[in-house]
């Protein structure tokens, strides 16, 4: 019997095709080591596997289900547009799947804190989520930008316990986080774990968090068929790093009939320093520890990025998101911050959902779609997180519109 897609990828080393990897100081090999062997052990072990179910069933309120977005799809007049709401998720986005998987794995080596970036919070109010569950320290690195932009995520990480370090350098955003966060746990490797918050960095973490948020696609499968009684003939998703992403993707990936789209978000134009999209305008290169897609500048470094969503303006990719695109499996989709803000106010005003400026992304690239297939046709948008966090920038930038239409 073949083996399915997730069980032969990635290989033993963390590579899917040539991206992925493990690219990190030797300070760091042991530590890693350590989390893949602990994973490893773990993922087949029924009490772990028993406790996460407990967690989801019981504390995150899983399964989150499946919504038609009936006024949105009569609205763009095309294929019924459906929505898997991670946004009803415990903390209001899929990020808890993984952060609750990746405590108990911190438990189990013995560790008494948890180190992590955040981009637009919501991987940050998660993993303190998480580590208040738990009974362990928690440590959030997060940019100066997304600090002031994302402040109701701020407040709720520091009510929740943990401590919020400000990353002060370069452009003060996901990316100089992520370095923050690289550096405290390189000073500590011995008390604490890095809880990486996507599919990138070295191996193990690419796998791992897919793994973990590959339940979002198992019951998407499921779901849809029971609404439809077939599969999706399009899954959309934002993609960042693009853990919700792969986390939708997983229940698909084998189905080659379902097109999967990673929507990329476009920002204000496609020069460099205007948009986010890395799949589309990069190239391949390494950083944070694995080779994937990335925007360089002109000397090869990482170029530096812009999205109206904190949460996804990285300049890379998750291994596995550039290996899908580069073989075909999956397409890019692009949105555009006035989209993306237009399918904000949409979602929110036709169906009662304020989506989080991320997902709106997704939601703004199937609305486009939407309109290009016939009425027969389904499209199952990721809605990965709700948009209280964003609600004060984008009034305050954005007017709310007079008219729904």
């Amino acid at each position: 019997m073949n083996k399915s897609y997730l069980e032969s990828m990635p290989d033993s080393n963390g590579f899917f095709g040539k991206f992925g990897g493990s690219f990190i100081p030797p300070a760091l090999e042991k530590p890693f080591e350590e989390i893949k062997k602990a994973y490893e052990e773990l993922k087949n072990s029924p009490k772990f596997i028993e406790e996460l179910k407990y967690v989801r069933k019981h504390y995150q309120g899983r399964p989150t289900p499946i919504s038609f977005a009936k006024n949105l799809t009569n609205f763009c007049g095309g294929a019924k547009i459906y929505l898997k709401r991670e946004d009803l998720n415990h903390t209001g986005a899929h990020k808890l799947n993984h952060c609750m998987a990746e405590v108990i794995l911190a438990k189990h080596l013995g560790k008494k804190k948890v180190i992590a970036e955040t981009g637009a919070g919501q991987h940050g109010v998660a993993l303190a989520t998480a580590a208040a569950y738990f009974g362990l320290e928690c440590e959030i690195h997060m940019g100066e930008v997304d600090i002031k932009k994302e402040h109701p995520n701020v407040v709720r990480m520091k009510i929740l316990g943990a401590k919020v370090v400000p990353a002060t350098h370069g452009l003060k955003t996901l990316k100089e986080a992520v370095d923050s966060a690289f550096e405290a746990y390189l000073a500590d490797t011995q008390n604490s774990i890095y809880c990486i918050g996507s599919v990138v960095g070295p191996h193990p973490f690419p796998m791992m968090v897919r793994d973990f948020q590959s339940v979002i696609g198992f019951e998407s499968r499921e779901q849809f068929l029971e609404h439809e009684g077939k599969l999706p003939d399009a899954v959309a998703a934002c993609v960042g790093g693009g853990s919700n992403a792969m986390g939708i993707f997983s229940g698909f990936i084998d189905d080659k009939e379902v097109e999967l789209y990673g929507v990329e978000p476009m920002g204000k134009g496609n020069k460099i320093g205007e948009h986010s999209a890395s799949l589309t305008y990069g190239e391949e290169g390494i950083m944070h520890g694995f080779n994937s897609i990335m925007l360089k500048d002109k000397d090869g470094n990482p170029a530096p990025v812009y999205s109206i969503g904190s949460g996804i303006d990285y300049p890379s990719v998750g291994p596995e998101h550039a290996y899908l695109k580069e073989s075909g499996r999956s397409k890019v989709g692009l949105c555009n911050d006035i989209e993306a803000v237009d399918a904000f106010y949409k979602l929110s005003q036709l169906e009662g959902i304020i989506p989080a400026l991320e997902s709106a992304h997704a939601v703004g690239f199937a609305m486009k779609l939407a309109k290009t297939l016939d009425k027969d046709k389904t499209i199952l948008v990721s809605l990965s997180g709700r948009g209280d966090k964003d609600i004060d920038f984008v009034i305050n930038n954005y007017p709310i519109p007079n008219s729904k239409f």
